[in-house]
C-alpha cells in the first residue's frame, strides 16, 4: 500500500515523469522480448526498421514503433489458427484463452499465462479498491460470465485477489436470480454494465418486492460499455440503488480494467503503472497527444510484461479527453472519459455526433422518458446531411398527449447541446430491448 495516501500499489501516487520514464525502460525490454518469440512482431518491426537493440527513451522513440490494430490481429489469428503468429508462448504454457467482446465484428481469442493472470489480477485488485472495494466485501458479479469474455472468470479473480467474497451469478442468471442473490446474500457491492444498472433498479420492486434502495448494495463499479460516467446517468444508478458508482476502462485484449474513478468520481485514473503503457495519440495522423486537461485523442496499450498475445503499441479505438491532471485522492496519473469508440462516431450536416454524448441528453429527461434510446441509421456509412433519426422510449406514466411536447424538448436540447436535429420518435416504454449480457448499441440501421 502507499504510505501517504489510500492506494492498493505505491506505483499509484509515484510522481508521473518517474511512471512515464520506468515505463519506456520496460517496453524497451518488452519490444526485444516479443521480436524474439512472435513472427508476427518479427515481421512487422523488421519492415519498420526497428532493430533488436532500438532503444525508447521518449515518446518520439515510441512513435516510431509501429501500430497495431483489431485486423491485424484477425489476420493474424486466421494465418496461423487457432491463437495467431503473435501468440508468442508454447499452448503448453496457456492456463486460459479467453474472447473479446466483439464490439468490432466477430470476437477474437487470446491466451494467457499463469504470470499473465497474476497481471491481471493486479490490475483489477488496484482498480476496485480505487473504486472503495474492501477485503470482505461480498460483491456480486453481473457482467457477462458467459463465451470467454474478459469481463467474466477474469473479474471473478481479480476480486478474489483483492479478498472480496466474490458470488459469481453473471448477467446471464437475469433480473429475479441476480437481485434475489443481491438480497439473501446481502451483496454489498456489485460490478455490472451502467444500462443494466439502470434497469436492474428500474425493476427490483416489481421483480422482488423491495425498491433497490433497500438492499444492501452501498457500492457499485460499472463498465463494459460506455455511459457510466455520464452526468445523468450516474445519478440515476446512484439514486436507484442509493449507492456510489464508479466507471473503470479496459480492452479486452491488453486487461479487463486499465482505467478506474476513485471516490472523487470526476475521471477515471490510469491504475496500470509498470504493467501497462498507456498513450493518446491524434486518430488521424498518430502524432503523440500530449495528457493535459481538455485534450482528446485515440488510446493506444503496450502490454509491459504479457507473455501470451503481447500486443504493442495496440490502437483500442476508443476516444478519450483528459478531465484532470491532479486530484485529491493523491493518484498521480491523469483523468480521462470515453466518448465512445473510433467506428461509432457519426458526421451529421458536417458535425461530430458520439452516440453517448445523445445518450446523456435523453438521460437528462428522466423522469418523463425511461432513458432507453436508440439513434437509427437509414443511410449507408456514418455520414448523412439529413437529420438524425432517434427513438426515445416515454416513461410509463407518461401520457399520450404529453408524447410530441417531449419529442420537441428533446429535439430543441440536442440541437442546443449537441448542435445537430435530430427527428425524435416517442415510442412506449419497453419497447427497445432491454440491457441484459450483452453490451447495449445505442445505433440501430433500418438498411
Amino acid at each position: 500500500m502507499g504510505q501517504n495516501v489510500d492506494v492498493y500499489a505505491a506505483a499509484e501516487s509515484a510522481p508521473w515523469d518517474e511512471v512515464v520514464a520506468d515505463a519506456f525502460t520496460r517496453v524497451t525490454r518488452q519490444i526485444a522480448d516479443v521480436r524474439s518469440r512472435s513472427p508476427f512482431y518479427a515481421d512487422l518491426f523488421d519492415a519498420a526498421g526497428i532493430g533488436p537493440e532500438y532503444q525508447i527513451r521518449d515518446w518520439d522513440d515510441l512513435t516510431r514503433i509501429p501500430t497495431t490494430d483489431k485486423r491485424e490481429i484477425r489476420a493474424s489469428l486466421a494465418a496461423a489458427p487457432p491463437l495467431g503468429r503473435h501468440l508468442g508462448v508454447d499452448r503448453a504454457r496457456l492456463v486460459q484463452i479467453q474472447a473479446t467482446s466483439g464490439t468490432t465484428g466477430s470476437p477474437s481469442y487470446l491466451g494467457v499465462t499463469e504470470a499473465d493472470i497474476a497481471t491481471w489480477n493486479e490490475l483489477g485488485a488496484r482498480a476496485f479498491y480505487a473504486a472503495g472495494f474492501r477485503k470482505g466485501d461480498v460483491v456480486l458479479h453481473a457482467w457477462s460470465l458467459s463465451k470467454g469474455f474478459t469481463g467474466g472468470v477474469p473479474v471473478v479473480r481479480m476480486l478474489a485477489h483483492l479478498g472480496a467474497t466474490v458470488i459469481p451469478v453473471g448477467a446471464e442468471a437475469g433480473l429475479h436470480k441476480i437481485l434475489t442473490v443481491a438480497k439473501e446474500q446481502e451483496a454489498v457491492a456489485m460490478c455490472t454494465a451502467p444500462n443494466f444498472a439502470l434497469y436492474l433498479a428500474d425493476k427490483c420492486m416489481e421483480t422482488i418486492g423491495v425498491s433497490a434502495n433497500d438492499l444492501a448494495i452501498a457500492k457499485l463499479v460499472v463498465g463494459g460499455e460506455p455511459g457510466g460516467g455520464l452526468p445523468a446517468i450516474r445519478a440515476r444508478i446512484q439514486d436507484g440503488w442509493g449507492a456510489t458508482c464508479c466507471e473503470v476502462l479496459g480492452n479486452s485484449d491488453i486487461a479487463t480494467i486499465v482505467w478506474a474513478e476513485c471516490p472523487e468520481r470526476d475521471g477515471m485514473h490510469f491504475i496500470g503503472q509498470g504493467l501497462v503503457l498507456p498513450e493518446i495519440v491524434d486518430p488521424v495522423t498518430g502524432r503523440h497527444v500530449e495528457p493535459v486537461a481538455g485534450a482528446t485523442g485515440e488510446l493506444l496499450y503496450t502490454a509491459l510484461q504479457r507473455e501470451a498475445s503481447a500486443l504493442i503499441r495496440f490502437r483500442s479505438g476508443d476516444m478519450v479527453q483528459i478531465i484532470d491532471t491532479d486530484c485529491a485522492c493523491g493518484r498521480t496519473s491523469y483523468k480521462l472519459r470515453c466518448e465512445g469508440r473510433t467506428d461509432d462516431m457519426l458526421l451529421v450536416r458536417g458535425i461530430n455526433v458520439w452516440p453517448t454524448a445523445v445518450q446523456g441528453v435523453v438521460a437528462d429527461f428522466a423522469p418523463r422518458t425511461t432513458g432507453a434510446m436508440r439513434i437509427v441509421l437509414d443511410f449507408a456509412g456514418h455520414v448523412t446531411n439529413e437529420n438524425l433519426m432517434l427513438k426515445v422510449e416515454h416513461a410509463p406514466d407518461t401520457p399520450a398527449d404529453a408524447h410530441d411536447e417531449l419529442a420537441r424538448d428533446i429535439s430543441s436540447a440536442i440541437r442546443s447541446r449537441l448542435s445537430f436535429r435530430a427527428d425524435v420518435r416517442i415510442v412506449p416504454a419497453g419497447e427497445l430491448e432491454p440491457p441484459g449480457a450483452a453490451k447495449v448499441r445505442l445505433v440501430e440501421r433500418s438498411i
